[in-house]
């Protein structure tokens, strides 16, 4: 009789984990449907003509107008030459991928550095560096940024990409999620190791910390990259010459999407697409490291 229960209630244990299986598999395509579909319908929408956007504006079905669409975009006579002189696809790419480019590498190194100093040092204001780091967390862009620009003004960096991307070296957010990830996934004991064995500090982390860190580091760097790619505000409140050669891909979105004499519904899906691009592409690129990531911490939780 007991071991006739025991495997009935084994059966049950096996069925009920089968059906939590289940359940999460719907869940995470559920979620994934509901991530992916706007960005299905902006590039759905990107070859379709402006009048079959207006008559239908959601269709799981691609038209066949996106070179019209994208020489209508690069034409200096269409919609009055607006888009022409809000909109430069190269000039877009070029300049928001040098300012996402230096200040993700920026932010990645500086708060991959500061969160080694922090977890593998033992200083007197360990803990109130961590607060501060917090406390810095909640403080919004849009706060600093009235100083922030009189402060440029004043030292002359105004219409220049400095202000940027050298701020992008104090990430706390990144700093924070670098430290957490340490905590939890780096060992502090190799240090030591390689302390006894000669190797200088700044090495150590570079050679050792560094590619131990990869996955952490990946994660972040996609974060930045976005962030960075998607600022609209700060560009908009230090770039104050309204030069089209100096306007980032955010910049550029917004002025054709700004246009209201000539609207062409199907020129601005093309648009926001051209913008999501290469965000789409540098993930893809990364997010190998984002799963390895997310199985090394299975394994060491």
């Amino acid at each position: 009789m007991a071991s006739q229960t025991e495997k009935g209630v084994l059966k049950d244990y096996t069925r009920a984990i089968k059906i939590q299986q289940v359940i999460r598999f719907i869940v995470c395509i559920l979620v994934t449907v509901i991530a992916l579909l706007p960005i299905y319908f902006i590039v759905v929408n990107a070859t379709r003509a402006h009048v079959d956007i207006v008559k239908t504006p959601a269709s799981f079905i691609p038209g066949g107008s996106i070179v019209k669409n994208f020489n209508t975009l690069m034409d200096p006579d269409a919609a009055m030459g607006m888009y022409h002189s809000n909109f430069d696809l190269l000039v877009g790419y070029r300049n928001s991928l040098f300012i996402s480019g230096c200040a993700t590498i920026l932010s990645v190194f500086f708060s991959g550095a500061t969160a080694y100093g922090i977890s593998v040092y033992d200083f007197k204001f360990k803990k109130a560096a961590r607060t501060i780091i917090l406390a810095v967390m909640m403080i919004p862009t849009q706060v600093v940024s009235v100083g922030l620009l009189q402060f440029m003004m004043k030292i002359g960096l105004t219409n220049n990409y400095l202000p940027l991307i050298l701020p992008a070296i104090a990430a706390p957010a990144t700093v924070f999620f670098m430290l957490q990830y340490m905590q939890s996934s780096f060992p502090v004991d190799i240090v030591e190791a390689a302390r006894i064995d000669g190797s200088g500090e700044f090495r150590t982390f570079l050679q050792i910390a560094v590619p131990m860190l990869k996955p952490a580091f990946a994660v972040q760097a996609i974060f930045a990259f976005v962030t960075n790619w998607n600022n609209f505000y700060t560009p908009s409140v230090l770039l104050t010459n309204n030069k089209l050669s100096m306007k980032t891909m955010p910049m550029m979105v917004a002025g054709v999407l700004g246009i209201q004499k000539s609207v062409d519904n199907g020129v601005n899906y093309l648009v926001v697409m051209l913008s999501v691009l290469p965000v789409v592409i540098i993930y893809l690129c990364l997010s190998k490291f984002i799963v390895r990531g997310v199985a090394l911490g299975a394994v060491k939780g």
